[in-house]
């Protein structure tokens, strides 16, 4: 068990976590266990899309008086940008540049009004692309700790995007640069990480202008990660040691690395947008082990219906069994509610015996469950650590962010994955899969996830660590406001 830090005064955190379920799901579990192990009282900040969206905070916590959800205004429509309830980037950037600032500022003043019944704000813990909290974190004299829901090498190639432009390398010269070779361009500027080309960047830098909103914006809260207090990081030491090492060289705030949360976290919690079906956990226990392969591309990447059908006869024509989540809002063209509808009759005919598609599922319950062997991914941070943290071998489609570099560390330097390129044809689908799930390729891979496995679980416990860091944060940095 981790321990108590002995207060006289509750300590108060305010989670401030971006918008997107890929980045409140790992804050909640953080703030789970500020809460459990430290006894922190917590305010859990979600913006109005992620409620409007529908996204169902775990039952047991609102029952906590210690432990409280609020929601501020954020000034987005759920049906602004390409696909209902799938906002664009450049709005969201919008929105966490000018839209948030004075509603975190008049929530604080609320909670440390003399009125309130919960004790005053002693620290912020906010998202690494929320740097907008440090202003209010200085106005009220509180650390603000920034936590990165990132790996630390997708983080350190952020750090470095002014080199890449100080460079002449970005922006690209022309459209054509997408598309004739010039992203395999090797870069060798980056302390601790080698072997990187500009596709391992993240999507940020794929333009032609300078001015590029997505491209600034990662600059610029990338930038402001120096004045934070310190920099939490959902990874553990010898899953990426040559960065980690690199990083703390660099002039920036002390570095923790606590994860893989999914482990140290002992009571699994999650946010979810969907109704989960259970009745995946109940159709994989009817299944053999090692014998299925999970398909799940996330709750933000939005697929074409030429490449949901690609996909689709991939899996069939492998004939290995699987269970692919179909999330409402996946394929761009088909509402809300009608994704799985893009699905062509003949191929839900073909795998009716041996596969299922869902429209969600608990993806840890997953992930843990002794019939899987394969995870065919999206390559989001959060879904390798659950991987990882299981001893699942990956196959990777990365679409967009920090999912490239997340891809190049999988596949090309821990040999836990191997990748889709990204104009996915379903003979490749198909010969992927059967490599992965019967071929010699598959069980070496098999081999190094699972000894990954063994060094996050020691991460996690008494001395290792992820342990000792998750204390050190709270001791030397939360608690000294």
């Amino acid at each position: 068990m981790l321990r108590s830090s002995p207060t006289t005064l509750k300590p108060h955190a305010v989670c401030m976590p971006c918008i997107g379920l890929g980045h409140v799901n790992p804050m909640l579990k953080l703030a789970k266990l500020l809460h459990s192990y430290h006894g922190f009282h917590i305010t859990f900040v979600l913006t109005e899309l992620v409620n409007k969206n529908g996204c169902n905070t775990a039952s047991s916590l609102h029952s906590l008086p210690d432990f409280q959800f609020v929601t501020i205004q954020d000034g987005l429509n759920p049906t602004t940008g390409h696909d209902h309830h799938v906002p664009d980037v450049s709005s969201v950037i919008f929105s966490i540049q000018h839209k948030l600032l004075d509603p975190l500022r008049v929530l604080l003043a609320k909670l440390n009004h003399f009125s309130s019944n919960v004790p005053p704000v002693t620290c912020i813990v906010s998202d690494a692309c929320m740097s907008f909290t440090l202003d209010v974190a200085a106005e009220i004299g509180v650390p603000d700790v920034f936590f990165c829901c990132s790996g630390a090498c997708a983080y350190m190639s952020n750090l470095h995007l002014d080199q890449l432009i100080d460079s002449g390398l970005v922006p690209l010269k022309s459209g054509n640069d997408l598309s004739n070779g010039y992203l395999e361009t090797e870069v060798d500027c980056i302390p601790g990480m080698k072997r990187l080309r500009l596709k391992d960047f993240s999507t940020c830098i794929r333009t032609t202008d300078i001015g590029d909103i997505v491209l600034n914006f990662c600059m610029s809260e990338a930038r402001r990660a120096r004045e934070s207090s310190a920099i939490i990081l959902n990874t553990f030491d010898s899953l990426e040691q040559s960065t980690l090492d690199a990083m703390r060289e660099l002039k920036l705030p002390p570095i923790y690395t606590i994860g893989p949360l999914t482990l140290l976290n002992d009571q699994r919690l999650s946010l979810r947008e969907w109704e989960e079906d259970e009745d995946c956990v109940e159709w994989l226990n009817g299944r053999v082990s090692r014998s299925v392969m999970y398909v799940n591309f996330g709750s933000g990447v939005v697929l074409s219906k030429d490449q949901l059908v690609e996909f689709a006869w991939g899996l069939a024509n492998s004939e290995h069994e699987f269970l692919w989540v179909i999330r409402p809002n996946l394929v761009h063209g088909y509402g809300y509610h009608d994704s799985a509808a893009a699905l062509p009759q003949e191929f839900m005919d073909e795998i009716k015996e041996r596969g299922r598609v869902s429209s969600w599922c608990a993806q840890e319950k997953v992930l843990k469950h002794s019939s899987i062997r394969v995870f065919l991914t999206h390559c989001g941070w959060n879904s390798i650590m659950e991987s990882i943290s299981n001893g699942v071998p990956m196959l990777c489609w990365p679409c967009f962010a920090d999912q490239q570099m997340n891809c190049k560390y999988v596949c090309h330097e821990w040999g836990v994955g191997m990748e889709i390129e990204n104009d996915v044809k379903r003979e490749k689908v198909e010969r992927l899969i059967r490599e992965v799930m019967d071929g010699d390729i598959g069980k070496e891979m098999k081999k190094k996830v699972v000894e990954f496995k063994e060094l996050a679980e020691r991460a996690v416990k008494p001395g290792g660590s992820s342990f000792e860091n998750f204390n050190k944060v709270v001791m030397d940095v939360l608690l000294q406001s």
